[in-house]
């Protein structure tokens, strides 16, 4: 069979082809497992988490995919809103902690803009890599962005996005021994300059090497399904936010129109204001937490967090110390 010859100025890297993804069980190696899943059929759900307990609740409910949020990690370790306040570092550092609780389960991060030039987008694609993050979504607002569901967000020029995307790209291609981190290029344009620029510079993303496209803010189903066509065989991604800009699409729904990811960035964030907010508005009015626990004893709540691992990994050692908990 002939195989088709790349396009002139189109990247292109035979060893991470969909196709060589598409056989063999799935990988213990989280980026190779997001490239398994994102070549096999069915959508892939990632549900956003914000820290240690959300993601462990999280792979409790059995998902086999998890999303830090940009807007969650600064929220919860900065306790600010998602306006570009968080650096770096508060993400590797999330990353770092969420990855490691079970590495074989790809984590999808927000890297914002790249913080930066394409010497800082390289430097966020090592650091990620070296996390144990799977894939990253960046994308074209400026630098002093926003949520991409807030108004009054700014975009760079096509020729800027693309230059975050291909240093991301010649980044993770420059890693010994290759890497299948996937690159996710997201453009905010739809709402500043419509959808068929942010439609362009997605296709131009794919071009410059991105794996998967980010559609940020689209506002009907007819035109998430039109996105997809344009885009395909690309796969797309799409973000819910309830009361955001994209209606509240279901998994099943966001299938069925084509889209190949879907993520839920707040889900754990906004969960957890309602939950600590009851609980502290209980608390301040009862004197107590009993009925906020809802008789969950710290043995139970540290079981979530893990605690049968570390006693069983504890007594395989030979240790003692945790015969009685």
């Amino acid at each position: 069979m002939e195989i088709e010859a790349p396009r002139a100025g189109v990247y292109h890297n035979a060893r991470l082809d969909p196709k060589n993804y598409l056989e063999g069980p799935l990988s213990h190696n989280a980026a190779t497992r997001l490239r398994q899943m994102l070549a096999r059929p069915g959508i892939v759900c990632a549900p956003g988490i914000c820290d240690g307990i959300s993601a462990r609740v999280a792979l409790e409910a059995g998902f086999d995919c998890l999303y830090q949020s940009g807007a969650a990690t600064t929220a919860s370790r900065l306790g600010q809103p998602d306006v570009a306040i968080a650096t770096l570092n508060d993400f590797v550092g999330a990353a770092q902690m969420v990855c490691s609780l079970q590495p074989s389960v790809p984590v999808i991060a927000d890297a914002d803009t790249g913080f930066g030039g394409p010497a800082n987008v390289a430097r966020t694609v090592r650091q990620y890599v070296s996390a144990g993050v799977a894939g990253m979504h960046i994308e074209d607002q400026v630098q002093t962005k926003r949520c991409g569901h807030l108004l009054g967000k700014q975009v760079v020029s096509r020729e800027e996005f693309l230059t975050r995307i291909r240093a991301a790209v010649i980044a993770r291609d420059s890693i010994p021994g290759g890497s299948d981190f996937v690159i996710i290029g997201r453009t905010d344009s739809a709402q500043v300059l419509g959808m068929e620029e942010a439609v362009i510079r997605l296709k131009l993303a794919a071009d410059a090497g991105a794996d998967v496209c980010f559609i940020e803010g689209v506002k009907t189903e007819e035109l998430l399904r039109s996105t997809v066509a344009a885009l395909a065989p690309k796969p797309v991604l799409v973000n819910v936010i309830s009361g955001g800009l994209t209606p509240s699409f279901t998994t099943q729904e966001a299938e069925r129109m084509g889209a190949k990811i879907i993520i839920f960035s707040l889900v754990s964030s906004v969960a957890m204001v309602h939950a600590v907010r009851d609980a502290m508005r209980s608390l301040k009015k009862t004197g107590t937490d009993f009925s906020s626990a809802r008789g969950m004893d710290p043995k139970a709540f540290f079981e979530v967090m893990g605690l049968n691992e570390v006693i069983e990994l504890d007594a395989k050692a030979g240790g003692s110390a945790f015969q009685i908990v």
